[in-house]
């Protein structure tokens, strides 16, 4: 049999597997929860929903994602699981989940999460998964830092709507998953976790889409934030370096900066959005409210099933924007960096203002 049909045949029934064991495993949960990661009315505050919802999903996401490092070993007969990055991303998803299911179960203090997504940075910068941006590596290391950290949180934050977080992160995998295509890495071990991660969020996006049984909590959120954080380092910032080593010339630095800025657009936006409005009240930008971009376009008059489409079709025009990155401009250059983040700045300033047009309905 040909590589390339024994590939294909392995990926298909593998995304068809996880598939259907995420939609089980999942409606196994929703089927005999009772108490671990409820979301009570206590949270009214914080979430959009004011009903009682188990918080299963990220359980799932982990599962899946383990079974997919295992299953790399029986397809490929491969070592590649011992490779030290990949050890590093495997242990930094680990305590992720850790602390997201600890969260859930026992409502931790923030001081205690936040730690835990500084060591989650260091394990990556350790093991050899940070931004490869500067000359300096210091500074490499303190930008890591921050995207890591940032990301865990950002994501965490974007959970306040059914289906939003879920829809964001499948687009998020697609574009790793067009990366590794465009390049032919097939047989990379990270091929077969995102298809795996893939199939998982599918699965779960049945039972989290509008009018959702179920969340994916801080297990899925504090997961997918530093599973995506590591996946943003190698397949988008991360790219575009010379032979392992920083991209010397400033256009191709403009591309480097801009991938992961449309990738990740959804998540950067509202958090941005939501630091600012925040910190302009006097309030912190860590406390929950109902003041996220999302629930501004809904106090526009669209329904939370129609917000949801719209930011999971503006996920999927960044991957289409993506395309045609890699795809058709063969020779980047200033004015297509400057084609690109002005469509940024349209879309930042244009959620941002329904937040300030919407303000007083926040209250409510």
């Amino acid at each position: 049999m040909e590589k390339g049909t024994y590939y294909l045949i392995v990926y298909i029934g593998f995304f068809i597997t996880t598939f259907l064991f995420s939609f089980l495993i999942n409606g196994l949960f929703l089927k005999f929860s009772r108490t671990l990661g409820i979301r009570s009315n206590e949270s009214r505050d914080i979430r959009w929903s004011s009903t009682t919802k188990p918080a299963f999903g990220g359980i799932s996401f982990y599962i899946i994602f383990l079974l997919s490092v295992a299953s790399h070993a029986i397809f490929f007969q491969s070592n590649a699981f011992l490779d030290l990055q990949l050890i590093g991303v495997l242990t930094a998803c680990t305590l992720g989940f850790i602390v997201g299911l600890a969260d859930d179960a026992y409502n931790t203090k923030p001081f205690l999460k936040f730690f835990a997504q500084v060591t989650c940075s260091a394990i990556l910068i350790v093991t050899g998964t940070y931004i490869n941006f500067f000359p300096w590596d210091w500074v490499n290391y303190l930008l890591t830092a921050f995207w890591v950290i940032g990301l865990m949180n950002s994501i965490n934050m974007l959970d306040n709507m059914d289906g939003i977080t879920t829809s964001v992160s499948i687009s998020v995998v697609l574009s790793a998953i067009f990366m590794l295509i465009t390049n032919s890495d097939y047989s990379n071990i990270h091929l077969i976790i995102l298809i795996g991660v893939l199939s998982a969020l599918l699965g779960f996006l049945y039972f989290n889409w509008n009018p959702s049984k179920m969340y994916m909590g801080d297990t899925g959120s504090q997961f997918l934030g530093v599973f995506l954080a590591a996946l943003g380092i190698i397949y988008f910032w991360n790219v575009y370096a010379v032979d392992g080593d920083i991209a010397t010339n400033p256009k191709i630095q403009t591309k480097q900066l801009i991938i992961p800025l449309l990738v990740f657009i959804i998540p950067i936006i509202d958090t941005t959005t939501v630091v600012i409005n925040r910190l302009m009240k006097g309030q912190s930008p860590f406390v929950g409210g109902k003041d996220h971009t999302t629930h501004h376009v809904s106090y526009l008059g669209f329904s939370d099933s129609q917000v949801a489409w719209i930011y999971f079709d503006l996920s999927l025009f960044s991957l289409l924007l993506l395309i045609i990155i890699e795809k058709y401009i063969l020779h980047w250059g200033y004015m297509h960096f400057l084609i690109f983040f002005t469509y940024f700045l349209v879309l930042f300033t244009a959620l941002y203002s329904t937040t300030r047009i919407n303000r007083k309905k926040e209250q409510n």
